[in-house]
């Protein structure tokens, strides 16, 4: 690693306030070292979210773990603590939640689980850059937390990602698996591949964080004047701030929760007047195809798992069958019902700090309109 890596990689611990911040070439490949990184046996269990983007499941599933989703909470649309402990079986070696649109998770809750089980807690934190609860950092929880420097996000470094740790993370892992285990010029003490920041990349970085502060200061100003616009308008549902979180502005979620007024329709609406926003996340990530038979069910009550992904004969039901999504067996739309209508009702709009209040009025004159 060069010199602005090296640079970048002291800003950011210094910034998010956390002890070792492991540079990456991408958010994904550093969600899938660390979960690479604790070494687990292949076909263990992780507890997620299907409400996430794709790398979050792809990157347990690459390390050949099975994830068993759980359901998530309507007001934030992170992951329910309540209904954790109901999915750990004998084979579950972590949990890993998301941070989902900058919203952060039940962290004490969740932690508290994570301990009294003795699993690993790994969080996708891509949307939380900069956000903190109480005034400690999103980069502080459970034994990791990963983020994504893509171009899309908060801070970004066009491309790019970061695993963040304390002093008892497996740091030296880390580093090993993004840089073929090479040690000094004469020592390879890990197998690795290559998954390290580019020079590039943390220039560009360094000069982003710069400006950070600024702009989530200019993105607070248009989720305002967006929640000035469309609070109480009837058939949408703006999620609530929450308590004692300094919040980034990643996005700005809108879920359209009447069959008058569709999140496809104003979709629609917005694309016909040449603004984009985005169905996100949609489909979850457990109705995916490429997940069928590779994922366990999340039945309501552990205790129902022998029934699980059994037919009405008893007999174990074949890939795609069973429910009326067409998805995994044994998870329908009774296992994660909130993720999944949370699927179908949100809606992204544009959010950035270039936003002016005129082009906000703009896009919520055509949502209303309707």
């Amino acid at each position: 690693m060069g010199a602005k890596h090296d640079c970048l990689q002291k800003q950011l611990e210094s910034y998010l306030s956390v002890p070792h911040v492991t540079l990456f070439t991408n958010g994904h490949l550093a969600l899938e070292e660390s979960i690479r990184a604790f070494g687990f046996p292949a076909g263990s269990e992780v507890i997620t979210t299907p409400f996430t983007f794709a790398s979050t499941t792809h990157a347990i599933v690459r390390n050949n773990l099975v994830p068993v989703f759980c359901d998530i909470r309507r007001e934030d649309l992170t992951m329910d603590p309540a209904l954790i402990e109901g999915l750990i079986s004998e084979k579950t070696v972590a949990i890993l939640p998301v941070h989902v649109y900058g919203n952060m998770c039940a962290v004490r809750e969740i932690g508290e689980i994570a301990k009294r089980h003795g699993l690993k807690l790994i969080y996708d934190a891509a949307h939380a850059f900069g956000v903190r609860l109480n005034g400690r950092s999103a980069a502080c929880f459970g034994d990791i937390s990963i983020f994504s420097f893509h171009a899309t996000k908060v801070f970004h470094t066009i491309e790019g990602g970061a695993a963040c740790c304390g002093e008892e993370g497996p740091v030296q892992e880390l580093e090993d698996l993004k840089n073929y285990g090479i040690r000094d010029e004469q020592t390879v003490a890990a197998v690795g591949g290559t998954a390290k920041m580019s020079e590039f990349q943390a220039a560009m970085g360094i000069c982003n964080l710069r400006h950070i502060d600024r702009c989530i200061s200019e993105r607070k100003k248009a989720a305002e004047r967006y929640r000035e616009r469309l609070c109480g308008a009837k058939g949408l549902r703006l999620l609530d701030p929450q308590k004692d979180v300094q919040p980034n502005y990643s996005y700005f979620p809108v879920l359209f929760e009447t069959e008058q007024y569709t999140r496809d329709e104003a979709a629609e609406l917005l694309a016909a007047n040449g603004i984009f926003a985005r169905k996100y996340f949609y489909p979850m990530t457990s109705d995916f195809a490429c997940y069928r038979g590779r994922a366990k069910a999340a039945p309501a009550n552990r205790a129902e798992a022998g029934q699980a992904g059994k037919g009405d004969n008893g007999q174990a039901a074949e890939a795609g069958t069973g429910n009326s999504s067409g998805s995994i067996p044994g998870i329908g739309r009774q296992d994660t019902p909130t993720a999944r209508q949370a699927a179908e009702q949100v809606l992204t709009l544009p959010l950035y700090p270039e936003l002016t209040a005129g082009e906000i009025d703009r896009i919520c004159d055509i949502l209303l309109k309707k």
